[in-house]
Parts: C-alpha cells; sequence; structure tokens
C-alpha cells in the first residue's frame, strides 16, 4: 500500500484497494476494452449480465477517480441493476491517442463501451461533469437512455457565464488548478468549493498523497477537457433531450451555482424533475449520501426501498476485523 513516487504508506492507495475490494465484492469486474484507433476504455462490469434487469451507467466528475465517487452506492443499484461504472478519457486506466476533447467524443466512447459489453438501452447517472457526458449521450442516442440523472452538472452554462461573474472563479486558467489541484493549497481550495462544511486541519502531506496517487497523470489532457466544456458553449446550441430527467444539485453548491440547475430544468422542459438537497454544496453524493442515495433509488426504481445491504464503511470495518483476527 505504497505511493508510486514514496516508500511511506499511502492511505489513498490502501483506501483504493478497499473500494476495489467492495466493487469485486458486489459483483463486479475490471475490463479494458480497447474500442479501436488508439482509445481504450476501463470499465467495472457485471460478473454476469442478467438479461431481466435493466443496465445502468454510473459516470463520474473530476477529483478522486469513480470508484471513490460512486462505491457507496453500489448497495442500493446492484440488486436491481445490471451495474457499469466506466473511467473516461484520461481518468484512471483510460485513454486515447485521438486529439477530440469535447464531452460528445466521450459519449460516444461511452456509447461504444456498452455496446461492446452487449448493452443497447440504459440507464445514465452523471456527476459533474460525467453530467455533461451523460446529457450528450442522451442527446446523440436517445433512443439507447430510458432515464438520465443529472447531478450538479452546469450543462446549461455558456461561455459569457465567466465574464459575467456567475461563478467564484475569475477566469479559466483559475478554475483548471483547482479542479485538477497539483498543490496542498489548491486541493484545499478545491475542497472548500466543493463541500458546505469542508475538513479542516488536514496535514499537507495526506493532501500530497492523495494528488500524488489521484491526480498526477493526464494533467495537460484534463485541463484541455475542462477548456473544451467552456470554448464557445450557448445554450441556444444545446440541444434538447426528451428521456425522463432527474436533476439534483446541492442548495450551496460554488462550482455550478443552483441557478444552472433552474435553466437545466426550464431547458428540459416538462420530462425534468428537479431535487435540491439543503445545505449540501458540490459534492452531494459525498456531502450528503442519504439525500443522495434516497433521491437516486425514488427516481430510478420507485418508491419502494432495497433490501438492506452494507454500507462501505461497514465492508471496510469487516476486512479490517477479518484481518487482524486471521
Amino acid at each position: 500500500m505504497f505511493s508510486k513516487s514514496s516508500k511511506c504508506f499511502s492511505f489513498t492507495v490502501y483506501r483504493d484497494w478497499l473500494y476495489r475490494y467492495s466493487f469485486t465484492n458486489a459483483g463486479l469486474r475490471s475490463v479494458i476494452t480497447d474500442l479501436g484507433d488508439g482509445t481504450t476504455i476501463h470499465c467495472w462490469v457485471p460478473k454476469s449480465l442478467k438479461p431481466n434487469k435493466p443496465s445502468l451507467i454510473l459516470i463520474h466528475g473530476f477529483g478522486a477517480n469513480a470508484m471513490w465517487q460512486y462505491g457507496e452506492y453500489l448497495r442500493h443499484f446492484v440488486p436491481r441493476f445490471n451495474v457499469f461504472v466506466p473511467d473516461l478519457l484520461f481518468f484512471g486506466e483510460s485513454s486515447t491517442s485521438r486529439p477530440e476533447r469535447t464531452e460528445s467524443f466521450q459519449a460516444l466512447c461511452v456509447k461504444k463501451l456498452m455496446e461492446a459489453h452487449g448493452v443497447w438501452r440504459m440507464n445514465v447517472v452523471g456527476i459533474s461533469y460525467g453530467g455533461f457526458v451523460g446529457y450528450s449521450v442522451a442527446a446523440q442516442f436517445p433512443e439507447a437512455v430510458d432515464k438520465l440523472v443529472l447531478c450538479c452538472s452546469g450543462v446549461c452554462l455558456e461561455e459569457q457565464d465567466m465574464k459575467n461573474g456567475l461563478f467564484k472563479v475569475s477566469d479559466l486558467e483559475e478554475a483548471t488548478s483547482i479542479l485538477v489541484p497539483q498543490t496542498p493549497e489548491k486541493l484545499r481550495e478545491l475542497m472548500r468549493f466543493s463541500f458546505v462544511r469542508p475538513a479542516r486541519g488536514v496535514p499537507s502531506w495526506f493532501l500530497t498523497d492523495f494528488i500524488e496517487v489521484m491526480c498526477m497523470k493526464h494533467v495537460g489532457e484534463k485541463k484541455e477537457l475542462i477548456a473544451a466544456i467552456l470554448k464557445g458553449r450557448h445554450l441556444s446550441n444545446l440541444p434538447k433531450i426528451t428521456q425522463s430527467t432527474l436533476i439534483l444539485w446541492g442548495d450551496q453548491d460554488q462550482v455550478f451555482p443552483l441557478e444552472l440547475a433552474l435553466r437545466l430544468k426550464s431547458h428540459i422542459g416538462e420530462t425534468a424533475q428537479m431535487a435540491v438537497i439543503k445545505n449540501a454544496g458540490h459534492a452531494l453524493n459525498i456531502e450528503k449520501p442519504k439525500e443522495f442515495a434516497k433521491h437516486l433509488k425514488a427516481f430510478l426504481i420507485g418508491p419502494q426501498s432495497c433490501n438492506h445491504s452494507p454500507s462501505i464503511k461497514e465492508q471496510i470495518q469487516k476486512t479490517i476485523f477479518d484481518f487482524h483476527r486471521s
């Protein structure tokens, strides 16, 4: 459990291992799919695809990898869905030699990935940047998407919004330095933007460990992804979608303000419903996991509750207990 650049114990690597254990224990397996033309996508896929179950793809945003963003929620959806959790291009073990950096290209790769695993219809959940990609999947391939969940995803932003002061950052360079942090100071800034009550007193060595494991690969490409989101973006050019859509937001989101959720609801129209979680920031999946899960389950499954299964915290505690007992 050591980081690549250090011989010291790495908490981030250790926790990543625990997440891998929990994903495997949930019935998923880690697969890298070659899409051709220099593009490979890593994804957690069902060990056995069940034809009688609908499929659900969980698309991550910037920050920690997909396992960290969705690990707490597998127990709610694996019993009801064939669950897929991919790494988008330039995250985790996914990459491409192609020059495209748009969310529409990411969406095309997601669609090809699902087809490669025999899935032609799916439900889609996207957090933040993952919502941009999810929206694009729904727009490009309307016949392939049943339901769509967009979580704190500023799909309706426009290039002029930054100039007009909608965001807390002043320009694109400042935004990318925070979203792709390379120093403990920038990671602390990202935490302040993402949480209503960010953790305090986190030591720099701990943050450096996280950066070395999670944030050092494909830095230039990730900055290009962010630039591609904003460049020439106008609401009038955003295609409308017709799928049943849940827009889920934190009322104190400082990355994509609540105004963008209202704008998105208006743009989609009657097929969209909106839910706002109180006292939650941009990282509402981490900050308010119970409320986040409740809204996802109600929309994707219905009012009936799922059978209880251990949370990731309970699984970690059991793993540590079994280790000490052996």
